[in-house]
C-alpha cells in the first residue's frame, strides 16, 4: 500500500486501506481526507465523541475539546493512513476508517485514551473495539476527561456535586424560626429535586457519549451512590417540615399572646394617660384659681395703696375750733287743753216722737218701731 504504514496490531490491514491527506476536522470523530484528489468525509470507527454540531441537540460536554484535540493532532496537510471495517460507509454516506498517524498511532484510541470520547459497536464493524475499549478502561481509570470530576459537566461530576449539594442542604443549623426552617425546606427540596433528576437521567440510560463512556454498570454505580444521599434527604426534609409546621403554630401562639398581652398594655397606657390628663387639668385649674385669688389680692394692695396714696396728697386739715355752744330755750308756758266740745244733741227725725226706736244696721239711723 502506498503511504502510510499502518499500525502491527491484532487487527490486519484490509486489503483495500489505504492512505490520505487530512484537509479539515469537522468534529471530534469526523474529519475530511484527501483519498487520491477527492475530499472525503471520514467517521472514525468504534469511537464516539460529544456531540458539538448535532442540529438537534446541544454541544455536549467534553466535545470542544475533543474537537480540538483532533484538530491539534490532525491538522490540515497531515498524511494519515486508513483502514476500513466490514461497512465501508454509515447510514449518512460517510466512510467509517480507521485512522493511523504516520508513527501508527490509532487516532480513534487515542481519543478514548484521553477519556473524550467512548467505545461504540456498531455490528459487523467491530475491527478497532477493543483496542478502543482497551484505551478508554485508561482514560476511566484516570479520571480523564468524561470521567473524571473536575469539570462539571461529567455524570460522575454531576453525581459529586449533587451529592455535595445534598449534604451542605442537610448540615444546616437547627432552625429557631418558621422562615429559617421554611428556607432549609426550600434548599433541601431544591436540591432533592435536582439530585432526583439526575438519577432519573442515570437510571433511564441517556444518549450521551459521557453514559456510554460509563456503561451501565458505571452508572449503576453512580445511581446507587446517590441514591443513598437522595434516601438520607427526604428523611430530613420530612423532619424539616414537620419543625417547620411546629414553629409555625408557635409562633402564630406566641403572636396571639403578644397581641393580647399588647392591647392590654395599651389599655393600661391609656387609663395613665388619662389618668394623667385629669390630673393636669386639676393642676391647671388649681393654679388658674390661685393665680386669681393673687392677682385679685394685687388688685385690692395697689387699691389699697392708691387710697393710701390719695389720703397722703390731701391737703393739711384747718385746725378744729369747737363751735360755740347753743344756750337751751325756755320752757313753753303750760296751757291746759281745751275741753272737748259736747258733742251735737242728736237730731230726731220724727219731731214729737218719743217712742221706741228702730235703728237701721249701723246704727245710724232709726225710726219708730211699729
Amino acid at each position: 500500500m502506498a503511504g502510510i504504514m499502518l499500525a502491527a496490531t491484532a487487527c490486519s490491514p484490509s486489503a483495500d486501506a489505504t492512505s490520505g491527506r487530512v484537509v479539515r476536522v469537522i468534529d471530534g470523530d469526523t474529519v475530511v481526507v484527501d483519498i487520491a484528489n477527492v475530499e472525503t468525509t471520514v467517521r472514525l470507527l468504534n469511537v464516539d465523541t460529544p456531540e458539538t454540531k448535532h442540529p438537534d441537540k446541544a454541544v455536549e460536554c467534553f466535545g470542544p475539546e475533543a474537537t480540538e484535540f483532533l484538530q491539534t493532532t490532525l491538522p490540515a496537510g497531515t498524511e494519515v493512513g486508513l483502514d476500513f471495517d466490514v461497512e465501508r460507509e454509515d447510514q449518512y454516506g460517510r466512510t467509517l476508517a480507521a485512522v493511523f498517524l504516520e508513527d501508527r498511532t490509532l487516532v480513534n484510541a487515542e481519543i478514548a485514551r484521553r477519556g473524550l470520547g467512548s467505545a461504540v459497536l456498531f455490528e459487523p464493524n467491530e475491527k478497532y473495539y477493543e483496542a478502543v475499549r482497551t484505551a478508554q478502561g485508561e482514560a476511566q481509570e484516570a479520571e480523564l476527561g468524561v470521567f473524571g470530576v473536575e469539570s462539571g459537566c461529567t455524570l460522575p461530576a454531576e453525581v459529586e456535586a449533587a451529592v455535595d449539594s445534598l449534604t451542605a442542604a442537610l448540615a444546616q443549623p437547627a432552625a429557631s424560626t418558621s422562615a429559617a426552617a421554611g428556607a432549609s425546606v426550600a434548599a433541601l427540596a431544591t436540591a432533592l429535586a435536582a439530585a432526583e433528576a439526575l438519577h432519573a437521567s442515570l437510571t433511564t440510560a441517556e444518549k450521551s457519549v459521557r453514559w456510554a463512556a460509563l456503561g451501565a454498570a458505571g452508572t449503576t454505580a453512580l445511581a446507587a451512590s446517590l441514591m443513598k444521599s437522595i434516601d438520607s434527604g427526604r428523611g430530613e426534609l420530612a423532619k424539616l417540615e414537620k419543625e417547620e409546621s411546629r414553629l409555625k403554630t408557635a409562633e402564630a401562639d406566641a403572636a396571639r399572646e403578644a397581641a393580647e398581652a399588647a392591647k392590654r398594655e395599651a389599655a393600661r397606657v391609656a387609663a395613665e394617660a388619662e389618668k394623667r390628663r385629669l390630673a393636669a387639668e386639676a393642676a391647671a385649674a388649681a393654679a388658674a384659681a390661685a393665680a386669681q385669688a393673687e392677682a385679685a389680692q394685687r388688685a385690692a394692695e395697689a387699691a389699697a395703696a392708691a387710697e393710701a396714696e390719695r389720703i397722703r396728697n390731701l391737703p393739711a386739715p384747718a385746725p378744729y375750733i369747737p363751735p360755740a355752744p347753743v344756750p337751751a330755750p325756755a320752757p313753753a308756758p303750760y296751757i291746759p287743753p281745751a275741753p272737748a266740745p259736747a258733742p251735737p244733741a242728736e237730731q230726731n227725725p220724727y219731731p214729737g216722737y218719743n217712742g221706741p226706736r228702730c235703728y237701721a244696721p249701723g246704727g245710724k239711723t232709726w225710726k219708730p218701731c211699729p
